[in-house]
């Protein structure tokens, strides 16, 4: 389970018992009560450490900043269908102009022609280009998706996580991350 937490409450980088992260995109965080529990449920390593800490009358515990876990997860080869996955999957780009911006999605054969709601039939689109194709086929509307919609792999949507990484970055998680904007488009 991943939640989003702001930098100033000391969130723990999840790690797999492979040494890599749960996800990337959202990156796999726990909040430091939740990072605490597990430490003491005997679910997780302490790899690195905040200098903040918490404090009882008779204990006192450095924050966790990376977590790795003690028993490996084996990852979901295929992720849910998602809106969201379509657009990481599309690198957050009309598949027709390219623009990042109003981002829905289109059905490639429009369902009022039979095309289903699946991996293999929707991609992303801008508003702009959503109404210019309507409910025509990509031949009659003049326009195909410069990718053909596929289902991806958990792997391909990381690939492209990576592509985006957070606004915030521990520098302790940074052995642990590897984002690269050098990929090719």
């Amino acid at each position: 389970m991943t939640v989003a937490v702001s930098p100033d409450a000391h969130p723990a980088l999840v790690l797999n018992a492979d040494y890599r992260p749960l996800s990337y995109y959202p990156l796999s965080l726990w909040s430091w009560q939740d990072a605490i529990k597990a430490v003491f449920l005997d679910r997780v390593n302490i790899v690195a450490e905040y200098d903040a800490a918490v404090h009882s009358p008779s204990f006192e515990m450095r924050l966790p900043s990376v977590v790795c876990l003690k028993s490996y997860i084996r990852p979901n080869r295929y992720p849910a269908f998602t809106r969201f996955n379509v657009f990481l999957r599309d690198k957050f780009q009309c598949q027709y102009c390219g623009s990042p911006s109003e981002l829905t999605f289109d059905h490639v054969i429009p369902r009022s022609k039979g095309g289903r709601t699946e991996w293999e039939n929707v991609c992303a689109a801008c508003s702009p280009c959503n109404l210019r194709k309507g409910n025509k086929m990509p031949a009659k509307a003049g326009m195909w998706p410069v990718q053909k919609p596929y289902m991806p792999t958990v792997e391909d949507l990381h690939r492209n996580g990576r592509r985006f990484p957070p606004n915030y970055l521990h520098e302790s998680w940074m052995d642990f991350l590897y984002w690269d904007s050098e990929l090719e488009p």
